[in-house]
């Protein structure tokens, strides 16, 4: 078994597109009507979009590869690039998506202790992330990893405000 962490390049902006698309639909399209989700889904992960994301200097995006097959990525978020003000001394989770079938392998929590380096990197003291309150299984493995809730935020999927649980670990 083999388990590899890279930055994502500009190059790497189709393969990043298509396993957004893919990794948010196997998530959340059961939960959500077919119009909001192909609503959202041409809005956060057309090309354009994510070429912005990629090129903005306080995100990074790492994919992870599981013998040698994309198996998902992470999304971090400093400063003023974050999705909500938190200040100069968190870093921001805004993404850990897994294919499905990739679950279950701790490849998550690879991406997790990716995330925490990162932020000791920055000399970050915090990081927060954003949880959809109906996705069980993301929180409890948040909580397992030492999150706690400190707030919730509005999240957008088409027309429909969803709830977001944000949770925060305190690292430094």
């Amino acid at each position: 078994m083999t388990i590899t962490i890279r930055k994502c390049t500009k190059e790497d902006l189709k393969e990043l597109q298509e396993i957004s698309i893919d990794t948010f639909q196997e998530t959340f399209q059961h939960q959500n009507s077919p119009e909001n989700m192909t609503a959202y889904l041409e809005k956060a992960f057309n090309i354009k979009q994510l070429e912005t994301e990629l090129a903005e200097i306080s995100s990074t995006f790492f994919f992870i590869t599981f013998n040698e097959e994309l198996a998902g990525y992470l999304k971090l978020n400093r400063n003023e690039a974050q999705s909500e003000e938190m200040g100069d001394e968190y870093l921001e989770i805004e993404r850990i998506y897994l294919k499905s079938n990739f679950q279950k392998h701790g490849l998550g929590k690879r991406l997790l202790t990716k995330a925490l380096e990162t932020a000791q990197e920055y000399k970050k003291k915090k990081v927060w992330l954003g949880v959809w309150e109906k996705n069980e299984n993301a929180i409890a493995f948040y909580k397992k990893m030492g999150f706690v809730q400190t707030g919730s935020h509005s999240f957008y999927m088409g027309e429909e405000e969803q709830i977001d649980i944000i949770m925060t670990k305190t690292i430094l």
